[in-house]
């Protein structure tokens, strides 16, 4: 069973006045087969954590331990991570122009399955993953997330998801900016992925919206920089109702 474990993190960022730390301690273990979700306020360094997981050179791990099947993430590259099995499915998607959509898939499957995949059965992989997600098949020939809709780029991280299969998926603020149709279908792709057991979750979210449709095994409130309470699917519903005030005592670090 892959396990993710997360131990007194510390990460900063170079800002005007020096170096300043955003992650104060993070503790954290999440096993394949469990969805953790981590809630917290805007700018209390939930998408910092996703991001040093996957090894952004923006971030400067001062303290602490990751690792994967105890191996050291920290010590491992961006692309040397990806293939451990850590996916990050980023809140921003970025355009990669002059790279098709199939190139893309097939070039990320071929590193992480160690060989190419056959072309015949992943021509067939990729368009019914792509029919679940209702993606018209002629994205595969565009250029990866240009000219993209927020939805769309949305729709193509999960397609990545379904079909790299890693150990850990780490979705940074999926749900944002999607309307009420992109984040069911987006849903239903993270529970189909939930349901073969395979893959341990980190969903990063502010709101309760996506949790109505991808339940939680745990729930973590994020606070200042580190988690300060966890709890069962029900904690979602009491942040729902109360909000984030108890926990920020005089604002969140940036």
């Amino acid at each position: 069973m892959a396990t993710l474990e997360i131990h007194d993190l510390h990460v900063s960022v170079e800002a005007e006045n020096g170096p300043r730390e955003i992650l104060k301690g993070v503790d954290l273990t999440i096993k394949q087969g469990e969805t953790h979700a981590v809630m917290g306020p805007n700018g209390s360094g939930k998408s910092t954590l996703a991001y040093s997981l996957a090894g952004h050179p923006k971030y400067t791990v001062t303290g602490g331990t990751v690792t994967l099947d105890g191996e050291d993430v920290l010590e491992m590259s961006v692309d040397e991570r990806a293939r451990a099995g850590v996916f990050l499915a980023m809140q921003y998607p970025v355009e990669v122009p002059g790279v098709s959509v199939s190139n893309f898939l097939r070039t990320s499957a071929t590193a992480i399955r160690g060989e190419a995949p056959k072309l015949r059965t992943w021509v067939k992989e990729v368009r019914e993953a792509m029919d679940k997600l209702s993606m018209d098949p002629a994205f595969a020939e565009r250029n990866v997330n240009e000219g993209f809709s927020g939805g769309e780029k949305k729709r193509h991280e999960i397609l990545q998801l379904e079909l790299l299969k890693p150990k850990i998926a780490i979705l940074d603020e999926t749900d944002s900016g999607l309307d009420v149709d992109a984040l069911r279908i987006v849903s239903e792709g993270v529970n189909r992925v939930r349901e073969t057991g395979e893959v341990g979750t980190l969903l990063i979210t502010h709101y309760t919206r996506i949790l109505r449709y991808i339940k939680p095994d745990f729930v973590h409130v994020f606070a200042n920089g580190r988690i300060v309470e966890s709890g069962g699917a029900e904690l979602a519903d009491q942040l729902e109702n109360e909000g984030y005030d108890k926990y920020v005592k005089g604002g969140a670090s940036a």
